[in-house]
């Protein structure tokens, strides 16, 4: 095999950069947004995806377009304030704020798909220089000029073969995770939104004549027999996280999973944390432990993230957990609160945000009360896709690990290809 040769060339050889746009200020002006078709991306979501931006929450309308730019599929985003050195790549053509950076490679010389793999390589050192100062450094002159060393296209080409391999496996996971939720959530909405479970006869309840009888706090029509509740009514073991004390270092960086709102996006489970706490850290507050199957939901800044918890954890106050004393409410739940969630960010009055709320106003959200052989039926029913779920996630933990360690053994030619 012959040597392949490395050779320092800045990133602006390797193709251009154009800054995002977002002119309009306030950014969350609802002008911005009514009726919007136009996708929109932030800094959380390039930080939340796994290579490809497959989704996003907010949509510019005409009005809002005029003060944007729309970038095509393939774009690379690279985030230069907020979360600084995230990457992810555009699955289709979106609209970005003047806190990311678009690169488009020169295909003769590179791919948006080998700077990617660059940035993941060198994004955790970027982080740990960045402070308040150089933070206004990184911007397109800082990245234009930015020297790295890089083999030939072809050799290039080879790295991004063997990298995305591991990455499309995982985005395959996570299509498979999305078709299992999707599954359990249109029974979901099958029973519980339209109500059409089996009735004694095994045919769909509401449609087949069922009762319905009008529910005051509700507002709208249920079926005979059911009722209402709070979620404190549901389960009371309801925890609020906290966050020990920073100023004493030895809190941090252990073996306990410290939980926080990123961690949650994306996840149905959380197998992994951005933060962890030692014995100590965990030891000045043992009343926060969260078991195994809890339910994190985030209730301030980013309000209605929700997953499971895999292991004994902790989370900081932006979140509420519940642990579950009857298992038969853990999926239930799960789906009450993410339509909770969707309905009041739906009816928010500006842009995609809504109150924050306290323990009190979480534990008071009120939930409608199936019968409880429905609700018992639906988590039988609900338990084999949720299972599959967390085994493809924890299989994509793996993978993860992998990908990461073998990343700079490529990009520092440990491993040879």
């Amino acid at each position: 095999m012959s040597e392949v040769t490395w050779e320092i060339t800045s990133l602006s050889e390797l193709g251009t950069f154009s800054r995002g746009k977002s002119k309009h200020r306030p950014r969350n002006d609802i002008k911005l947004f009514e009726g919007g078709t136009y996708p929109l991306v932030q800094t959380g979501d390039v930080k939340a995806a796994n290579l490809y931006i497959t989704k996003n929450d907010s949509y510019y309308n005409d009005f809002g377009l005029k003060q944007s730019k729309l970038w095509p599929a393939g774009t690379l985003c690279i985030t230069i304030a907020a979360n600084i050195a995230e990457t992810a790549i555009l699955s289709y053509p979106m609209c970005f704020p003047d806190s990311i950076v678009g690169f488009n490679a020169n295909p003769e010389k590179s791919s948006e798909l080998f700077v990617y793999y660059f940035f993941e390589y060198i994004k955790k050192e970027i982080q740990k220089s960045a402070s308040g100062s150089i933070q206004d450094n990184i911007n397109i002159d800082y990245l234009s000029k930015m020297r790295i060393k890089v083999p030939e296209k072809d050799y290039q080409d080879k790295i991004v073969e063997v990298l995305s391999s591991i990455d499309k496996k995982i985005l395959l996971n996570n299509q498979i995770n999305q078709e299992l939720e999707g599954m359990a959530k249109t029974l979901y909405d099958y029973w519980f939104v339209q109500f059409d479970f089996p009735d004694q006869n095994g045919k769909p309840y509401k449609s087949s004549g069922g009762k319905m009888v009008y529910n005051p706090e509700l507002k709208r029509e249920i079926p005979e027999g059911w009722g209402v509740e709070t979620l404190r009514d549901f389960e009371s073991k309801i925890i609020t996280g906290k966050t020990p004390s920073r100023a004493n270092s030895d809190n941090f960086g252990g073996k306990i999973p410290f939980i926080t709102i990123g961690d949650i996006r994306g996840n149905t489970f959380i197998y992994s944390t951005s933060e962890s706490l030692t014995d100590l850290g965990a030891s000045v507050q043992q009343n926060k432990y969260l078991p195994e199957g809890s339910l994190c939901v985030s209730c301030i800044a980013t309000v209605g993230e929700i997953g499971f918890t895999t292991e004994w954890s902790h989370t900081n106050q932006q979140i509420n957990s519940i642990v579950f004393e009857d298992e038969n409410h853990r999926y239930y739940l799960y789906f009450a609160l993410k339509n909770y969630f969707e309905n009041a960010k739906a009816s928010a009055k500006t842009g995609n945000t809504f109150a924050n709320m306290n323990k009190e106003d979480f534990s008071g959200i009120r939930i409608i009360l199936p019968s409880k052989e429905i609700k018992n039926n639906f988590h039988e029913i609900s338990e084999p896709y949720f299972a599959q779920i967390k085994c493809l996630q924890g299989q994509n933990q793996e993978l993860t690990q992998f990908r990461d360690w073998l990343l700079p053994m490529l990009m520092n030619r440990q491993v040879i290809i």
